[in-house]
């Protein structure tokens, strides 16, 4: 009896959604946006404010002129799950993104975690761009709107900001309302901001090399005295090095690539607009891989122009950019920096908000969530309620919250999604045929029919069926997916990523051990890259779907599992603090699903509050005619905590 309800669970948290795909008359989101649209959109979300900044710290203190090596490692790392991103997005062109992929290949439970990591990703995304918008603003005024707010409205609690931040407030209202009209007009605006701020990066392209010095790359310690006989107190200088391209050696080439990795982050918002692109199965897959290599090429400019201008020690950390135009003489160019810094925060501030209600229309049309959050509007053909409350938690976050500590957590998001869509792709590229449209299935197996062995035989059958078995996943006879090669693959992936898990871990934490040659950490090393390699060979022997798609990630099972190998290791990296404020916000999903998610028998008994579906169950059954107030998320939260 016990195992029996043990089964009963396992089947619920691991229960698939089945792939299917809405026409374009069965999509309720509108079918409006073109291949330039989903290129701006994550070429916005990209490439933000980060691009002024993140150059200069990361070259003055880890890479010097080798940043550019950096981006370039960066970016490769960032193709990997590019690339698998640009896979689903051809096989399964709906709003979700990997919260729509893990659902569809892992299961309910990796769905909802990836779904609700999600959208605090992109709250705390949105709202922390809002602050450096306002910031922004703020500097250029001489500091007087944080003056005026802080002698005002100063706030003196723990974990809130110094002050609210009306400003921000208003900005995140403004954006919610231009969503709201509609995915072709924020596009529009989207492709403005983005457009603007590509110009100023390639003036600062052509300045770097009009005016740079190619002996910049090729420091010495003389002039690095020099340079410090010289200095006053406007700047400090950082550390030499060794001095020429890679001062800091591959150790400092390989922090700054780790650094510059999140510089890559936010393409994923294309694969949220799935089912909004006129052809998603051609559109998704280009502005992926377009918006990467637009965004490598910016970072690359950048980081180039700066490190020409400026020897890599004389930076500055805060404000490279516009003290290396004042370093060569060319002052008034700071003006144009600052308007590419507000058109690169305005257009991250858009990407980051447009993907937040289209995951949570996904999630609440699952079910996973308040269903009218999947309400759509009849003209606009947007989710309305959805952007509504998203648009109003980030602006209330922006409001009162110092995000700061919070972007790490962002960060775990970020990284789960991607580790979960490149376990999708490999799951998926071994299954059995599947038609989309039809959501038919087709497999083949062929089967044998073998004699009984005779009874002066029966000792030897064991090891003959375990050699049969070997020898099955090594050489399958099948040359199509069968319902048995596709669960060896999905066997085997799981197997896999805990290992990779492993691995990562010890990375992670005891580096010093491994590479000194502790004997216990490295056996445990060489034994796990020995079983990773041998399951990975039994993946690559088996049968792949040959359905045609208009993009497919080459090297398969490599690609896959080296980005989730990737991702792992950077997760493994977060601080404990960072994982506790994950595990809060997880109960803090699971209350809010109620008993319609995953876990849902632990509802009554984890949480005395009763969740908001339950308080909206007992209004729409007990109180008919309220039952309108049944449907608004804000009122039931409210009844919840009052009860």
């Amino acid at each position: 009896m016990l195992c029996q309800r043990v089964c009963q669970f396992g089947q619920k948290l691991v229960r698939r959604r089945p792939l299917e795909t809405r026409g374009g008359s069965e999509s309720h989101l509108a079918r409006c946006l073109s291949t330039m649209d989903l290129v701006a959109l994550g070429v916005g979300s990209t490439l933000g404010a980060g691009v002024y900044i993140l150059a200069g710290a990361v070259a003055k203190d880890k890479a010097g002129p080798a940043i550019v090596i950096c981006f370039l490692v960066a970016a490769l790392t960032s193709v990997l799950s590019g690339l698998c991103y640009a896979e689903f997005g051809a096989r399964v062109p709906c709003s979700g993104s990997s919260y729509l992929y893990s659902y569809v290949t892992v299961g309910q439970l990796c769905a909802f975690i990836t779904g609700w990591t999600l959208i605090l990703s992109y709250v705390i995304g949105s709202a922390s761009v809002a602050r450096a918008w306002s910031s922004a603003i703020d500097s250029m005024t001489g500091n007087h709107i944080s003056r005026v707010l802080q002698g005002r409205f100063s706030l003196h609690v723990p974990n809130l900001a110094q002050y609210p931040d009306f400003f921000s407030l208003g900005l995140v209202l403004l954006l919610t309302g231009l969503l709201v009209l509609g995915a072709s007009e924020s596009a529009l605006v989207t492709k403005i901001f983005t457009g603007m701020n590509l110009l100023v990066l390639s003036f600062i392209f052509l300045s770097g090399f009009i005016k740079g010095d190619v002996h910049h790359w090729q420091l010495t310690q003389q002039d690095y005295e020099l340079a410090k006989s010289g200095s006053n107190d406007t700047y400090s200088l950082g550390p030499l090095g060794s001095g020429g391209f890679v001062p800091f050696g591959f150790d400092g080439v390989l922090r700054g690539a780790a650094t510059c990795f999140y510089a890559f982050v936010g393409f994923d918002c294309i694969a949220t607009a799935g089912e909004e692109a006129r052809n998603p199965q051609r559109s998704i897959p280009l502005g992926i891989v377009i918006s990467l290599f637009i965004c490598f090429l910016a970072y690359f400019g950048v980081s180039a122009a700066l490190t020409l201008m400026v020897p890599y020690y004389q930076i500055h950390s805060d404000s490279p950019l516009p003290q290396a135009f004042l370093y060569v003489g060319w002052a008034p160019a700071r003006y144009v920096v600052a308007a590419g810094t507000l058109c690169a925060l305005s257009s991250s501030l858009l990407g980051a908000m447009f993907p937040m209600p289209r995951v949570i229309y996904a999630m609440a049309e699952d079910g996973l969530l308040f269903r009218c959050l999947a309400r759509v509007h009849v003209r606009t053909r947007t989710p309305i309620i959805a952007t509504v409350v998203s648009g109003t938690l980030a602006a209330f976050m922006a409001l009162l919250f110092e995000l700061s500590d919070l972007v790490d957590l962002m960060s775990i998001g970020t990284l789960l999604a991607y580790s979960l869509v490149a376990f999708s792709v490999l799951v998926l590229r071994y299954q059995p045929d599947q038609d989309l449209h039809k959501n038919e299935k087709t497999e083949v197996e062929i089967t044998e029919v073998k004699p009984e062995p005779e009874a002066s035989s029966l000792a030897s059958v064991p090891e003959t069926g375990n050699s049969k078995t070997l020898k099955s996943l090594c050489n399958p006879i099948n040359t199509i997916p069968t319902r048995k090669s596709g669960q060896t693959v999905y066997g085997c992936a799981l197997l896999l990523a805990l290992l990779l898990t492993i691995l990562c871990l010890i990375l992670a934490q005891w580096p010093s051990l491994l590479f000194s040659g502790d004997p216990l950490c490295t056996t445990s090393a060489g034994l796990l890259l020995l079983l990773i390699f041998g399951i990975t060979f039994i993946i690559w022997r088996q049968p792949q779907n040959p359905t045609p798609l208009n993009f497919k990630v080459p090297a398969l099972p490599v690609l896959p599992l080296m980005s989730i190998f990737v991702n792992i290791y950077l997760m493994m990296q977060m601080t404990p603090r960072t994982w506790a404020q994950f595990g809060i916000w997880m109960v803090i999903g699971k209350w809010l699903s109620g008993d319609k998610g995953p876990l849902g028998w632990l509802t009554p008994a984890l949480f005395p509050i009763p969740c908001p579906q339950i308080v909206s169950n007992a209004i729409k059954g007990g109180l008919p005619g309220i039952c309108k107030w049944g449907e608004c998320p804000i009122f039931l939260l409210v009844v919840s905590f009052l009860y």
